[in-house]
């Protein structure tokens, strides 16, 4: 729930009117379950004596009503009317309009608004005929946020900590040094060679 939700309704800012179909998103029936899965959850009660939580019973089944009886799975592409969405989720058309709003509150859903144009003819003061167009707007255009998306944006599945424990640290071990080349040819070589050559055979000879 956003900020902007716990204002009081007269101070939060007005929504920005969006036409046309806005972006369909295709839903397949998992994405769906786990959208009225995540709708379930916010439903339960969070404060004491109030009966629900961000959302109520009502909206609940407009959702469903909308994910399951309206939105192209393919396409994504979900218009119905109010009184469309009210018949089938058996409730007032008034109740789908709070219950529209409290689900884009919620985050699950968001909304553009359809219009179509239609040209007719018309007279003007002088007695003229031409043509106008109207605007009509028709129905909104739904569009549903899957939370499976949301958690892979925002959350990650690995641990932020790394393991073991706080003081431990992971110190490289520095690489083990090259043989060291002698030159025979050199005294201090030659006394090497010597040495190493009696401390080999002492070796052996235990």
């Amino acid at each position: 729930m956003s900020f902007a939700t716990t204002l009081p309704r007269h101070l939060r800012p007005r929504r920005e009117k969006v036409f046309g179909d806005g972006r369909p998103r295709p839903l397949d029936r998992n994405a769906k379950a786990r959208i009225m899965t995540f709708a379930r959850v916010l439903m339960r009660r969070t404060e004491k004596g109030k009966a629900y939580g961000a959302i109520t019973a009502k909206a609940l089944a407009v959702l469903e009503a909308l994910l399951w009886g309206f939105h192209n799975a393919r396409s994504g592409l979900c218009f119905p009317s109010y009184g469309t969405i009210a018949e089938r989720a058996g409730c007032a058309r008034s109740t789908v309009a709070e219950a529209i709003k409290a689900l884009e509150d919620a985050g699950l859903l968001t909304w553009v608004n359809r219009i179509v144009r239609i040209r007719e003819r018309c007279q003007d003061l002088f007695g003229h005929f031409g043509s106008r167009v109207r605007v009509i707007r028709t129905s909104n255009g739904y569009r549903f946020n899957d939370p499976k998306g949301a958690v892979s944006k925002g959350f990650s599945s690995k641990s932020d900590f790394p393991s073991g424990t706080s003081i431990q640290e992971s110190i490289p071990l520095p690489a083990a040094p090259a043989p060291l080349e002698i030159d025979p040819t050199t005294d201090l070589g030659a006394t090497l060679l010597r040495l190493q050559s009696a401390i080999r055979s002492k070796a052996e000879a235990t």
